[in-house]
């Protein structure tokens, strides 16, 4: 039975939460990621547009895969132009499989992590993954991810539905990748979903600077993986990663909404359970698992959460860190993130001298790049110049947040 003294509110994040699920159990049912995809979106109208006036129902998982699962099979059996070949698709499907079962009646199993192996396939390409992932798991609308991508959302639309497809043809199944793909299968996991991270952290357009929900998915998704693969230690640091940096998430902003840089912000705002968990958890990982790119990052940012305040910062440790992390896997943020950390101990000119090797790189013209570049030239006193590039990185940053913070800061180096 319904319960009609529900809240209106919570419905659509409720929806959000388990549009995942529902999505992975079907697909692990029928196979047909892109008619599966489609069942469930009418699935979640039919709830939106029930639920508020109705009452959200006792089983609201099990309401949604059988309406799905319903809307599925209406769709197969409805579709003329491909009757034949669906045709012989239900007759070879045992019979059971035609009737959504009741709720406590399917075998427990993580269906959301199988569904993120999924849009992980190899077959896909790098942005595709993170496209499909972040529709299929995260829950993003084709705007959203088109947003985040800096693309038109037909754009977006395009290259999901291309990706669904390509998996179509590549026969991607629905289960754990086989033992000689785990492997690689799960290095893209995990890059996935630390940018996934990353867009709820600090969102690359919009006039919010973090999506909360967004990150939070993202913690589950690596929570659970971690309890799957416990010995995996680039899944632990990826974890403790997470931990450490959501931690800090609260005190990020302003009262007015603007980006508050970490060496400003109010530290008694920091969650220290998380700070505890992820101290812990990196601790123990380096301590028994072979070094990676996740850990070491982790370890960067239990450094600054330990810190009582911005002056005790131990930036000569945070500088070795970054040379290990890029000798690990170099990369141009890496080496932005030295450029910081070199300043702090060497002083800005040698931080500056740094931020030259980027300028010709993927980074070139980049607002993060030129914020870094605004701030040393602040720091070296070259006030005027440091203006003139805050104006330029606002200019270029798509966060509302980011342009604002930008912007006082240019201020504040011309007055």
């Amino acid at each position: 039975m319904p319960r009609s003294d529900e809240p209106v509110e919570p419905v659509e994040g409720l929806l959000r939460s388990l549009a995942s699920q529902v999505l992975g159990s079907l697909v692990r049912r029928y196979g047909d990621f892109a008619r599966c995809e489609d069942a469930v979106q009418e699935a979640l109208i039919a709830a939106a547009d029930s639920w508020p006036s109705g009452g959200v129902p006792d089983h609201p998982l099990g309401w949604l895969k059988k309406v799905a699962a319903n809307r599925y099979i209406d769709r197969v059996r409805a579709d003329s132009a491909r009757e034949r070949r669906e045709r012989a698709a239900l007759d070879a499907m045992p019979r059971d499989a035609l009737v959504a079962p009741p709720p406590d009646a399917e075998e427990v199993r993580d269906d959301v992590l199988e569904l993120l192996f999924l849009c992980c396939h190899p077959a896909l390409t790098a942005p595709s993954q993170l496209a499909l992932t972040l529709r299929a798991v995260a829950g993003l609308t084709t705007g959203e991810i088109a947003a985040s991508f800096l693309v038109p959302e037909k754009t977006m639309g395009q290259r999901i539905s291309r990706a669904k497809q390509r998996l179509r043809e590549a026969g991607a199944r629905f289960e754990p990748p086989p033992d000689p793909e785990h492997g690689p299968r799960l290095r893209v996991v995990l890059h996935v979903l630390y940018l996934m991270f990353n867009e709820g952290y600090s969102a690359s357009a919009g006039a919010q600077l973090r999506r909360p929900d967004l990150t939070g998915q993202a913690l589950n998704l690596v929570r659970r993986l971690y309890t799957r693969l416990p010995d995996s230690g680039e899944t632990a640091g990826l974890l403790a990663l997470m931990l450490l940096t959501e931690a800090r998430g609260a005190a990020r902003t302003g009262p007015d909404g603007v980006l508050v840089p970490l060496a400003e912000q109010d530290r008694s705002r920091w969650d220290t359970e998380a700070i505890a968990e992820g101290t812990d958890l990196i601790t123990r990982t380096l301590a028994t698992r072979p070094l990676g790119p996740y850990q070491v990052q982790a370890a960067i940012a239990a450094v600054h959460d330990e810190a009582p305040s911005a002056e005790a910062t131990d930036w000569r440790q945070i500088l070795a860190l970054y040379e290990i992390l890029e000798r690990l896997h170099p990369n141009p943020a890496a080496t932005l993130n030295r450029a910081v950390a070199l300043a702090m101990v060497r002083g800005p000119h040698a931080g500056l001298a740094l931020l030259r090797e980027l300028e010709s790189g993927v980074l070139a013209g980049h607002h993060r790049l030129l914020a870094v570049r605004a701030h040393l030239l602040d720091q070296a006193g070259e006030t005027a110049a440091a203006a003139l590039v805050y104006r330029e990185a606002a200019r270029l940053a798509g966060s509302r947040p980011e342009q604002l913070f930008l912007l006082q800061r240019a201020a504040c180096c011309a007055s």
